[in-house]
């Protein structure tokens, strides 16, 4: 699907390419974001339009993305004058990437059906890289005809879109990517700090059970750079402090028990007490071996 307009609202680590994208793909892309350089560098890299004012991108568009960082931010460029939806024209959709709560991905539909317009809760999993090369996953959560017409521009920067189910279901998915990264990278930072106190040599180890059942994505992608003690890069532990927050308070209010990912939390407060706040997540690590 190609020659739509579409407006994108935050250009990060995540939106810049993302949106860059859609370009590629042969939309017409109006782009805003909260530092006008940022937009006008993407402009200029890309071609595309930027806009004064969230309201202003989204006018004329069929659908508009938006990556921000939480649900204030999100919610800063959603509404009031100046915001996605008071720009929107009746009949488009609404796609908002940002790793948000299941409850403002409620709040913003019913917002946006209110005044005739469509939306989708479209959270991401794949970070920087795979924003970069197109090849996000993404878990929506909206109704089939939205979803429908959404997919085949939103595919522009995805290798998988998967429909979870109604309004906030993909952020509630999300939430369950969150759970499972996060214990595994403990497990991992646990393995790895063991093997080093052993007196193993640790890429060796790691080549060798990769191959077997403890293989895993953050195995193969971070297990070197942790031995490594490299973090510079990747999902902030910021953000991770965020997301768990934000399902453990899910489970409060769903009865789901979680102690491990309780536990997890903690400990990324200790590494941003350590000053690791903008580290890569696998910094878990970090906290080990800091003696």
């Amino acid at each position: 699907m190609a020659g739509i307009k579409a407006a994108f609202i935050g250009l990060g680590v995540m939106g810049h390419p993302m949106a860059g994208h859609l370009t590629k793909a042969g939309h017409d892309v109006t782009v805003y974001n909260r530092t006008t350089s940022k937009s006008e560098q993407w402009a200029a890299e890309y071609g595309g339009n930027h806009a004064e004012t969230p309201a202003k991108a989204a006018a004329g568009a069929d659908i508009v993305c938006a990556c921000v960082g939480n649900d204030d931010d999100l919610r800063s460029v959603v509404f009031g004058d100046d915001g996605i939806l008071a720009g929107m024209a009746p009949g488009a959709v609404f796609v908002d990437h940002t790793t948000a709560s299941a409850g403002a991905a409620r709040e913003i539909d019913e917002a946006a059906v209110g005044v005739g317009l469509h939306f989708l809760d479209a959270p991401v999993s794949g970070g920087q890289a795979g924003a970069e090369n197109g090849q996000l996953t993404i878990m929506v959560g909206g109704r089939e005809d939205d979803f429908a017409r959404a997919e085949p521009t939103i595919a522009a920067y995805a290798k998988a879109v998967t429909l979870m189910g109604p309004v906030g279901a993909g952020q509630l998915t999300k939430m369950v990517n969150r759970i499972c990264i996060g214990g595994l990278l403990q497990g991992l930072s646990e393995g790895l700090n063991f093997a080093m106190k052993a007196g193993l040599d640790g890429p060796k180890v790691v080549d060798v059970i990769s191959k077997g059942a403890a293989q895993s994505w953050q195995m193969d992608n971070r297990a070197l750079t942790m031995l490594g003690d490299q973090y510079e890069f990747g999902f902030a532990v910021d953000w991770m402090i965020k997301d768990l927050t934000m399902c453990l308070e899910e489970a409060g209010s769903n009865g789901a028990e979680l102690p491990v990912t309780a536990i997890v939390k903690q400990y990324y407060d200790e590494v941003r007490a350590m000053g690791g706040g903008r580290w890569d997540t696998s910094s878990l690590l970090k906290r080990l071996t800091k003696a």
